[in-house]
Order: structure tokens, then C-alpha cells, then sequence
């Protein structure tokens, strides 16, 4: 079995879990008012806006011998440059004020999310990064287009309040056929376990954060 098949089996427990959180099935249903849709946004900005600095310093700490993956960093760095700024966008878009996001401090859900990520590419194996790749990206596949146009129907909002969920989900789909090629050419165990056990941890830590949410009832 190729080893994204293997990561796929062994983190399905844990991706069923965060897939069961109440807050995102609620999302998918298209039954979150408009706070608890902010809610999401600003707590998103708070972890996006890392994604540049960790594949830089992800890239950075790798070994030699994984310089095909370093130059495969490079393709998703000019994929997600700017990410952060779109969805600050969208808050301002949903009425709600971007600089005032900008500048407070995330919930502690997701700065320890954050940290974690960081100290697994200082301090254990780089590797492990893609662990939280896959929990990001596989989640955004699986939710997001769906789950922008059920929202934005219930809450009426303009298309211009959905510009992060609606490209995740489509160009997630491309990134995961990437990454699933980038996971089948890790050939040292290490690497492929630093993997797997970031990616079992991140679907805790990213549940967190939705577990955290405010999760105020729509009103109809």
C-alpha cells in the first residue's frame, strides 16, 4: 500500500471525530448565524497567516537528502501567499472589522494549534509539517465550497464575504493530488511516522479551535 493510502487509514478515527464536531456540521447544514461565521473567519486568519513562515521554516530545517521537497515548498508557498489578507476581507465583507481582528489575540485553542505546528519543525522533524497540511487541506476539500454556498444562501450575504472557503475548496482539490504524490515519495519510516503522528494531533488541535467557536443558533 502506497504510503498516503497508509496515513489515510490510520488517521480515519480522528478525521471522523473533527468532521463530527457539532460547529462543522452545523456549517455544512448551512445553520450558523452570522457570529459564529465571524467567529470562524477571525480564528482562521489567526492560523493562516502562519502558513508562509512555517513552510519557510519547514523548508529550511529539511535535510539534504529531501531537497525534492524543499523545491515542492516552494510551489505552495506562491500558492498560499496573500491567503490571510482574503479572509480579513471577508470579515470586512460580513460587516465586521478587519484591523480590529488583525491585531487581538487568537483564542487559546488556536495558538497552541500554532505552536504546535512550530515546534514540530524546529524541534522533531520537519517532516511532521504535512501532518497539519493534511488535516488543512483534506478538511477544506471535504467542507468548504459546500459549506460557503449553504452559508452564504442562509445568511445572504454577498459572494465577496466567502472568498476563503469557496477557493479552498476548489484549489485544495489540486493541492491534495499534489501532496498525495509529494506523501508516496517519503521512503524513510521516520519521516512517514513524523507524519502521521503530527496529523493525529492536528485533527485534536484543529478541533479545538471549532469546539471553542461560539456556536450561536441561526435565527429563521
Amino acid at each position: 500500500m502506497a504510503f498516503y493510502d497508509d496515513l489515510m487509514k490510520e488517521t480515519e478515527k480522528e478525521r471522523h471525530r473533527l468532521l463530527s464536531i457539532p460547529f462543522i456540521q452545523q456549517g455544512a447544514a448551512g445553520e450558523l448565524s452570522l457570529e459564529s461565521y465571524t467567529a470562524f473567519l477571525a480564528q482562521a486568519y489567526h492560523h493562516v497567516k502562519h502558513t508562509i513562515p512555517l513552510l519557510m521554516a519547514t523548508g529550511g530545517q529539511l535535510p539534504e537528502r529531501l531537497e525534492w521537497l524543499r523545491v515542492a515548498i516552494g510551489e505552495y508557498i506562491e500558492e498560499e501567499m496573500g491567503h490571510q489578507e482574503w479572509i480579513l476581507n471577508d470579515i470586512e465583507a460580513c460587516g465586521g472589522d478587519k484591523e480590529v481582528v488583525r491585531h487581538q489575540m487568537p483564542i487559546a485553542a488556536t495558538e497552541l494549534m500554532v505552536a504546535y505546528a512550530y515546534d514540530t519543525v524546529m524541534r522533531k522533524n520537519p517532516v511532521g509539517f504535512f501532518g497539519m497540511v493534511l488535516v488543512l487541506e483534506g478538511t477544506s476539500v471535504s467542507l468548504a465550497t459546500h459549506a460557503a454556498d449553504v452559508i452564504q444562501q442562509a445568511l445572504n450575504l454577498p459572494k465577496t464575504a466567502f472568498s476563503y472557503l469557496s477557493s479552498h475548496g476548489s484549489l485544495d482539490v489540486g493541492h491534495v493530488d499534489f501532496y498525495e504524490k509529494l506523501m508516496n515519495r517519503l521512503d524513510n519510516n521516520e519521516d512517514r511516522q513524523a507524519v502521521v503522528h503530527c496529523a493525529k494531533l492536528m485533527y485534536k488541535l484543529y478541533g479545538d479551535i471549532f469546539r471553542s467557536l461560539p456556536l450561536i443558533q441561526l435565527e429563521k
